[in-house]
């Protein structure tokens, strides 16, 4: 049970999920605060773009506020929150890719194609984590939600995201291509989380003999990786932003 101090909850120092919470919102929301105060004095056409990372992160901030209460009161993994800070940040980290290409040609349609994925790949996953977590079955809300990941990776790597990249300069496509494998990489940790935290998550076969402890590890993983994630995504942008500036 969490550890009270004049009716405030404390973490116990053995806690180290509730402690990565703590990490995880206070270094989001540092982060949030240097990307608005940073606006003034970036270029116009990267306002928008660094706009949006402050949002995600700010928003990523909140949530993780009250994941770390939801956490400590009940002892319980936060799946909803967490899926409900996702279904947030991770469209608005894909409208990132769309913002960066905008002015070589990126089309709406290209955005809502990167949203729609993005959606179905977090709806998906949060039946089969959240729903059918126990069951067999869950491997198969598992494998649409990774189908429509590695739409996104085909888009950023290979289809129109990676196209127009090339065409918009150099720091474009340096910075598209640093973010392509924050996708790639990053973002994996969540399909593994998935597998290891649902009963039938790879192909309906049970990997983990102790659920809880395996929930407990990937929420540590997990906030350890969306801080990465994140606040890495905004400082590409930012990074971007400075290097046209010296060019």
């Amino acid at each position: 049970m969490p550890q009270t101090l004049l009716n405030a909850t404390v973490i116990a120092s053995d806690n180290y999920v509730a402690f990565t919470f703590f990490i995880g919102t206070m270094a989001m929301m540092a982060a949030s605060v240097f990307f608005f105060f940073e606006l003034n004095n970036t270029d116009k056409k990267w306002r928008t773009s660094l706009l949006v990372s402050g949002l995600i992160t700010f928003i990523a901030a909140v949530h993780y506020y009250y994941m770390r209460g939801y956490n400590l009161e009940t002892g319980e993994s936060p799946t909803f929150f967490r899926y409900v800070d996702w279904i947030l940040t991770v469209p608005l980290m894909c409208v990132e890719f769309y913002l960066i290409t905008k002015k070589v040609g990126a089309t709406q349609g290209l955005l809502w194609k990167l949203i729609f994925a993005s959606l179905v790949m977090l709806v998906t996953g949060y039946i089969g984590e959240a729903i059918y977590g126990t069951e067999t079955q869950s491997w198969v809300w598992g494998a649409i939600s990774g189908v429509a990941y590695f739409y996104i990776v085909y888009l950023i790597w290979f289809g129109d995201v990676a196209k127009l990249a090339g065409s918009a300069g150099p720091a474009v496509a340096k910075a598209n291509k640093v973010l392509a494998w924050f996708v790639l990489v990053g973002w994996a940790i969540y399909p593994l989380g998935y597998i290891l935290g649902t009963q039938g998550g790879l192909f309906g076969m049970q990997l983990v003999t102790d659920p809880k402890a395996a929930q407990a590890s990937m929420d540590i993983v997990y906030n350890i990786a969306d801080a990465i994630n994140k606040i890495g995504f905004g400082l590409v942008i930012y990074a971007l932003s400075r290097s046209e500036e010296k060019a």
